[in-house]
């Protein structure tokens, strides 16, 4: 049976992930964030092998996350779904009252299923289509 098992990683430990999945087109240095330093990130290993990668960033009572990516290979199989519970989870834990993020308009039903809405028009990075998310934690 193939294990499943949710860790902190450090910023380095994710840049593959990030950089393959959400921005493959651009340089590698794209995918980082100045923050990167000083956020916690979390990796989901499937079988030993890194899949999915998370980063949260903490502003006073919110939490931000952002880069939250899966290989392709292991999207749809609930992997991404258990790295962000598990994110979920961990902010509650530490008190946060509401997570939010940069969300892609074509992820927003994934980030409903897990009661986030919408609270902002759409606007667009790099020719892509957001909006700004949030839950109350």
């Amino acid at each position: 049976m193939d294990s499943i098992e949710i860790q902190k990683v450090t910023a380095g430990d994710l840049i593959d992930i990030r950089h393959s999945v959400l921005w493959p087109d651009k340089p590698r240095e794209f995918v980082k964030v100045p923050e990167d330093d000083s956020g916690i990130h979390f990796g989901l290993y499937f079988s030993g092998e890194l899949v999915s990668v998370i980063s949260l960033f903490a502003d006073g009572q919110d939490i931000r996350f952002r880069k939250f990516a899966t290989l392709p290979d292991f999207q749809g199989k609930g992997l991404g779904s258990k790295l962000l519970q598990h994110a979920i989870s961990y902010a509650k834990a530490q008190g946060y009252k509401r997570m939010w993020c940069d969300a892609r308009t074509d992820a927003l039903r994934f980030y409903e299923r897990f009661g986030f809405q919408k609270f902002s028009e759409p606007f667009l990075k790099e020719h892509i289509s957001y909006y700004k998310i949030e839950r109350m934690l």
